[in-house]
């Protein structure tokens, strides 16, 4: 062999060495894969965004037909602590309970309403104290929609007609488009690792900014 051909093997043999050492770098630099939820503590699935209703504000035949769904969000050891979720939501006609705002006519026929008292629809909650009721709102707002409130305020006015089928009575209430929803507080001990424990829950409802007349028939 030629010195030529020897200074060829010896640089080939080179790269070969320098190709090897930047591998072994790169794969040294790799990230570790990140956790998953087969470890000690679950990871929860969150509900889906809730899609907004474009539909006109008053009679919402079908709002209080959708199914529960729940609106659950992970929770990782951070020591101990106490929180609250929202467990469950449907829709619900949060209806103002004072005179003026709601009515009944037939058969038949159609009517025409509004109005006739200002006041105020507020959220209701089955248990816990008001400290829970300020932590219930802000955790649905969040989880559910950003027009959720503690109390909505309603105006005089509002008139809207609604034509009655054949024989039939109708009726206008008139209220908040809002939600029912089912809460929990947990609690956890010690580092935070451990599995909670349900403190308390309860349901309750709660109006949005948006109000309007719910109808509908009966036959008496």
């Amino acid at each position: 062999m030629s010195f030529g051909m020897g200074r060829t093997a010896v640089a080939s043999g080179t790269a070969l060495l320098i190709c090897l050492g930047t591998t072994g770098t790169a794969a040294a630099e790799e990230e570790p894969p990140a956790p998953t939820a087969s470890g000690p503590e679950q990871a929860v699935e969150t509900g889906e965004g809730v899609a907004q209703d474009d539909t006109d504000i008053n009679d919402r035949a079908d709002w209080e037909s959708d199914e529960p769904g729940g609106v659950v969000n992970p929770r990782y050891c951070d020591g101990p602590q106490t929180w609250i979720e929202i467990t469950s939501k449907k829709n619900y006609h949060v209806a103002s309970w004072w005179n003026g705002t709601k009515y009944k006519d037939g058969p038949g026929g159609s009517m025409t309403v509004s109005v006739t008292r200002a006041g105020t629809i507020s959220m209701e909650i089955s248990a816990g104290e008001e400290a829970e009721a300020s932590v219930v709102v802000a955790k649905a707002k969040v989880s559910i929609s950003a027009k959720i409130a503690a109390s909505v305020s309603v105006t005089t006015g509002h008139t809207y007609t609604h034509e009655i089928a054949k024989k039939k009575y109708g009726h206008l209430q008139y209220g908040s488009w809002g939600y029912k929803v089912g809460w929990t507080k947990y609690r956890r001990k010690g580092n935070g690792c451990g599995s909670p424990t349900v403190v308390t829950s309860g349901t309750a409802t709660l109006p949005t900014k948006e109000t309007g007349w719910k109808y509908w028939e009966t036959s008496s």
